[in-house]
């Protein structure tokens, strides 16, 4: 599923060993937001292996003869082309959001691969959730944006994935900032 959803309770139990937030106690919400992998990795080795194997079939015709030399390499160096090629789409598929809301403050971090972490805080009291039907990168463009700064939220979901995260975002930012002592 590529949203996550860890709930806490208001504290952590006294003897539990739990650490808090130094200075905003135990958070209310965490969510890790992931693009959906459609390829795992057993899905990876009988990939490969079959494809491996159906490159085989035409060598098979060339066993004793010179030209199965000839013929080898590309085919080692297509397989090989091939496993680079996933494991380097995987490595890039490697994004990842964290979003953490605490009873009155939140922080989104975006991690992407090959790049530095950017992280966005901000109280969730002066937070605007906005969704961008049409005419955004993306249909259902979600954006935070607080103290004259607009961040994007989950832009590689699927569009209704976009609305059930709105939907979630704005029933939690609510809270967060109705039940403040």
């Amino acid at each position: 599923m590529p949203v996550g959803i860890t709930r806490f309770d208001d504290r952590a139990p006294e003897e539990s060993g739990a650490l808090l937030h130094e200075t905003h106690g135990a958070p209310r919400l965490h969510l890790v937001i992931r693009p959906h992998q459609s390829l795992t990795p057993p899905g990876f080795v009988w990939f490969i292996g079959l494809t491996a194997g159906l490159m085989a079939l035409p060598l098979l015709m060339a066993l004793g003869r010179p030209v199965l030399w000839g013929l080898l390499p590309f085919c080692l160096a297509a397989i090989a082309a091939i496993w680079w090629a996933l494991k380097r789409s995987w490595q890039d598929r490697a994004l990842r959001e964290d979003l953490v809301i605490w009873q009155g403050w939140m922080r989104l971090t975006h991690k992407a691969p090959r790049k530095a972490a950017q992280i966005w805080q901000a109280n969730p009291c002066w937070v605007r959730l906005r969704r961008i039907p049409k005419g955004a990168k993306v249909p259902d463009y979600l954006t935070l944006k607080a103290e004259g700064r607009e961040v994007e939220i989950g832009a590689f979901l699927s569009p209704g994935k976009r609305r059930d995260l709105q939907t979630l975002l704005e029933r939690e930012l609510w809270l967060a900032t109705a039940s403040r002592p």
